[in-house]
């Protein structure tokens, strides 16, 4: 079992161990390493949103800028010839780089998503 919960613009994963009959999961999308677990789905939830409080308290105190999940800017490598292909049927379409990739990108996910339903 897994899936992800959100809190204050963070991402967290939650994941079953059998084992340990527990519940955990960890913030996704930043580099820092926030931890959090639980017996119950009530306390898995109050312990990810009490890191998540801890950690940007923990920011505030030492003057730093706590770090953000998915800003919507990442690189991505292709390769050379589906780059060239790509940037030319931005230009022929009139539009961006970015533009075509994120509509490529949407389509995508919301195929994917309408294939596991």
């Amino acid at each position: 079992m897994s899936g992800t919960m959100k809190y204050r613009g963070y991402v967290g994963s939650v994941d079953f161990s059998e084992e340990d009959n527990l519940l955990f999961g960890k913030v996704l999308g930043i580099r820092s390493l926030i931890l959090y677990e639980g017996i119950t789905c009530k306390e898995v939830v109050q312990d990810f949103h009490k890191a998540v409080d801890d950690y940007l308290l923990t920011c505030e105190q030492e003057g730093i800028a706590p770090e953000v999940p998915y800003k919507g800017s990442f690189n991505v490598r292709i390769t050379p010839g589906l780059h060239e292909r790509l940037a030319r049927y931005a230009i022929s379409a009139g539009r961006s780089l970015n533009s075509c990739v994120q509509e490529a990108l949407e389509r995508y996910v919301a195929a994917e998503a309408g294939a596991q339903a």
